[in-house]
């Protein structure tokens, strides 16, 4: 029988089984696909990641890769066609079908874009371990990307306890360690803002961070005024960096949809000009926050913006597209987006400074 690259039609491939898998996972992400495909993908890419090619070419001559557990027909396929050479038909159609910008502008922006300030892991509610989310990155062409999964509060996200979040801290020593320097995966977190304007963990920790987004989980339909007061105690705080998705909205996606947070807008966001910290665009389709109304006005107040993906998945790191557009529409320039500028002047900025 003739090998698979021996078809005529068929279209060569060099990168590998995992690479191949990771790629499907990763596209099937981007095109907002269901999860359960998805991490049938990422789990077949993790059960033969430790075995040795030759181990693999082998399963896939005897036809014994659905033996493995985390590998079905569906990613066998994608493993033997990689294996061979040839690029997999699954992996091809998802590349055609997911080709391209997911936002119809923002291209210059995008480009300016040099990481990402708001991510998560499988260390709270994100899906995939912290190495995958910064390899990912990577690959994406960022020059760096904040880890910031949830505090202790937020119990149904599995918030980080400050003991578990010092753990974290090792594990993205060992990461950097790994990627040797072209690339930085900063320390962060998205801390909850507690009712009354604090932060959700101690300030020893937050003092140990790169960034710090703070945000609002709970309690979403506050009186206006409290709200208020509740942002702008946080907005104080000179923990806090940036202010994630503000108004807590849900427009569309399997969640539901959810109205928008009341409060003060012109008083919140002139205290974001005061403190330094910066608005979140955040890229999520499903938030598109702040509003267009509340974009715009934070513009015209003078401030500071962050275009963050709030990814849960490797594949959700490359949203930053839909926030870009929005940018452009409000007519923000590259320079008031603080994940524009390299990495020491972010942390620069980040840093805990007097004035805050």
């Amino acid at each position: 029988m003739p090998a698979a690259d021996e078809t005529p039609d068929a279209v060569g491939y060099d990168d590998g089984p995992v690479a191949a898998l990771r790629r499907i996972a990763f596209l099937l992400e981007r095109g907002r696909e269901d999860t359960f495909k998805v991490q049938a993908f990422r789990k077949a890419a993790a059960a033969i990641l430790p075995l040795p090619t030759d181990e693999v070419e082998q399963l896939v001559a005897t036809g014994g890769l659905t033996d493995l557990a985390g590998v079905g027909a569906s990613s066998g396929k994608v493993i033997a066609d990689a294996v061979h050479g040839v690029l997999p038909e699954r992996l091809a159609r998802l590349e055609t079908e997911h080709e391209g910008p997911l936002a119809p502008g923002g291209r210059a922006i995008r480009a300016a874009l040099r990481g990402d300030l708001h991510s998560h892991s499988d260390w709270s509610d994100g899906g995939s371990p912290i190495e995958e989310m910064a390899f990912t990155a990577v690959e994406l062409g960022h020059d760096y990307l904040v880890l910031t999964d949830h505090s202790p509060r937020l119990k149904v996200a599995h918030g980080l306890s400050a003991d578990r979040l010092a753990r974290q801290l090792d594990v993205v020593v060992a990461v950097n360690e790994h990627l040797g320097g072209a690339f930085t995966l900063l320390t962060g977190i998205e801390v909850d803002i507690l009712d009354d304007g604090g932060l959700d963990q101690s300030e020893g920790m937050l003092g140990r961070l790169d960034l710090r987004v703070a945000s609002v989980h709970s309690k979403l339909a506050m009186e206006p005024a409290q709200m208020t007061g509740r942002m702008i105690g946080a907005i104080r705080n000179r923990y806090t960096n940036v202010l994630g998705h503000c108004t807590g909205r849900l427009v569309t996606g399997n969640r539901g949809v959810r109205p928008s947070s009341r409060f003060d807008a012109e008083a919140v966001f002139s205290a974001c000009v005061e403190h330094e910290v910066a608005v979140e665009i955040n890229s999520r389709p499903e938030r598109r926050d702040p509003p267009t109304q509340l974009l715009e006005l934070a513009r015209d107040l003078g401030c500071l913006f962050s275009i963050d993906s709030d990814a849960h998945a490797p594949g959700q790191l490359d949203m930053l597209d839909y926030g870009c557009h929005r940018a452009e529409e409000a007519g923000i320039g590259p320079e008031r987006i603080v994940n524009t500028w390299e990495r020491d002047r972010l942390l620069a900025w980040a840093g805990v400074g007097a004035s805050r």
